[in-house]
């Protein structure tokens, strides 16, 4: 990846000719909290990376892209790292550049159970390719194996975890209402 990922969101904020508060209000993190991620001095979530995304009005996507791709079809083996979390996303959407949905693929290391259940305006759909998948879905905690699926309203609190000791990989499908 060219770009950290703090870099990308202070170039689209400022794209956006938005500033710090701003952003803040419409994430409802604080103004230090953002700083510190655009320096590169705090790590990212998931659920910051969605909150951001809506905020800014981009793809979650774009904080995954390659950026160097041009071919039609995506066959590089490079992933964003959010690394102290044990999870590694991908992006799949490639070479649409205006797309519906987003297509990720989603790696999470043994033990990955850190990270906040959220909401956003949408739907998502879960197929889980490799291990034990948990997904906590309105305080309900449900157990997805190789070859399952769920497929939900993501303004339900949500988020998914790998309590086993094995990797977990899975495909997930989002779509965000604007």
């Amino acid at each position: 990846m060219d770009q950290p990922i703090g870099e990308r969101i202070r170039d689209i904020r400022k794209e956006n000719k938005m500033t710090l508060k701003e952003v803040a209000e419409r994430t409802g993190f604080s103004i230090s909290f953002l700083s510190q991620l655009e320096r590169g001095k705090s790590n990212a979530t998931l659920e910051s990376l969605k909150k951001l995304s809506l905020a800014l009005n981009v793809s979650p996507a774009i904080f995954f892209d390659e950026g160097n791709n041009t071919s039609n079809y995506d066959t590089s083996s490079e992933t964003e790292k959010l690394s102290h979390h044990n999870i590694m996303y991908k992006s799949l959407h490639h070479p649409l550049k205006d797309y519906a949905f987003q297509p990720l693929l989603v790696n999470l290391k043994p033990g990955q159970n850190e990270g906040n259940a959220f909401t956003h305006n949408g739907q998502e759909f879960l197929f889980v390719l490799k291990g034990l998948l948990t997904v906590l879905l309105n305080n309900e905690k449900i157990e997805l194996k190789e070859h399952e699926s769920i497929m939900f309203d993501s303004n339900q609190t949500h988020y998914w975890y790998n309590y086993t000791d094995e990797e977990v990989v899975f495909l997930c499908v989002s779509y965000d209402f604007q």
